[in-house]
């Protein structure tokens, strides 16, 4: 990446720094975020996006919130941690990242509560500074477990974006292509547009560029004729969020193209680190589905398409079931079929 996606700036009393993602590709603008509303909207409006980097977001909107707290005891200070990640959690519903970094504030605040609210601050952001380059770790683990997967002159369909932009750094099913790149293949990925965001359009195929990766950008559409044409070898994508046996919540638009892989006995692979396999969820009708205002389909980046009035239905996620994945690519190694024993003895 030329700049960090998010990051931290300063010490204790500092404030995160991020691209501003909604601006890509024309603008390369870094926002800073110095309260926790800030980084509330900016998870919410997808100025940051991909389950990863909201999970950091999420960890480092946290400390933001209580670094300055007047709190006089350890207990009136979780209460304001709490308040704060029980907020911060209403941003996106479905990327399960927020959730586990949030959660994984709360429980290192309660583990070191004897020190004090001074050090509880600081051991916060410790954290929240040890989840973003766990993060950064994890992608490089991803990008070597699977390049292997990847023969050179591949054709790679991938959709939405799980680059860089996606994670703290190199990202998931992105990060797959970036290793196998490094290693001297030479991969043709085809980038769906990602319908209504775009996030093909406007990040992946813009990352893949910086990077000196072959790509074509082709509407959802086609993804169908591309793929009978025989340009595509592989189905590589993220996730934000793994159920216990496998079903997997991704950008809309995945599940169709799992049914194509099917159709066309192609492999299709799901990057994600395991912070993104929810073990308490036991299968996909559990997770839940975000629903995206109807104005990102009816009037897109400002100019309207569709008639005034017209009902709209626009979630922001679909599930494809384990039965229709190949392989997960994780920063703990491959896991194959069948997932839900796979799952239990790897990610435990």
């Amino acid at each position: 990446m030329p700049v960090s996606t998010i990051e931290w700036a300063g010490r204790l009393g500092g404030h995160v720094r991020m691209v501003d993602q909604t601006r890509l590709p024309l603008e390369l603008a870094v926002i800073e975020c110095r309260t926790v509303q800030e980084v509330w909207e900016a998870i919410r409006h997808l100025r940051v996006r991909g389950a990863p980097a909201i999970g950091i977001a999420g960890a480092l909107g946290a400390v933001l919130a209580v670094q300055d707290s007047p709190a006089g005891t350890v207990e009136a200070f979780e209460d304001e941690l709490r308040t704060a990640c029980a907020y911060l959690a209403t941003a996106r519903p479905t990327a399960v990242n927020l959730f586990w970094a949030l959660d994984r504030l709360q429980r290192t605040a309660a583990q070191h509560r004897h020190l004090g609210v001074l050090a509880l601050k600081d051991r916060l952001l410790a954290e929240a500074l040890v989840i973003l380059e766990e993060d950064r770790a994890m992608c490089r683990r991803i990008g070597e477990a699977g390049a292997g997967l990847l023969r050179d002159g591949q054709g790679v369909l991938t959709h939405c974006n799980a680059g860089g932009l996606a994670t703290a750094d190199y990202g998931t099913a992105l990060g797959v292509i970036y290793r196998a790149h490094e290693q001297g293949k030479s991969l043709h990925v085809y980038a769906d547009e990602t319908r209504p965001l775009l996030q093909g359009a406007r990040l992946t195929s813009w990352e893949l560029m910086q990077a000196g990766v072959e790509v074509t950008l082709i509407c959802d559409s086609a993804a169908a004729e591309v793929i009978k044409e025989g340009r595509v070898q592989a189905i590589l994508v993220g996730a934000d969020r793994i159920a216990a046996n496998g079903d997997t919540a991704n950008k809309i638009g995945t599940y169709g193209l799992a049914v194509l892989a099917r159709e066309h006995q192609i492999p299709f692979y799901v990057a994600a680190p395991a912070s993104t396999f929810d073990l308490a969820t036991a299968c996909g009708e559990a997770i839940p589905i975000e629903q995206r205002p109807g104005e990102e389909i009816t009037e897109g980046f400002g100019r309207r398409t569709a008639p005034h009035g017209v009902r709209t239905y626009s979630p922001a996620f679909d599930v494809t079931p384990a039965r229709l994945i190949t392989a997960f690519i994780t920063d703990r190694g491959l896991l194959w079929p069948t997932f839900a024993e796979a799952i239990q003895r790897v990610l435990i």
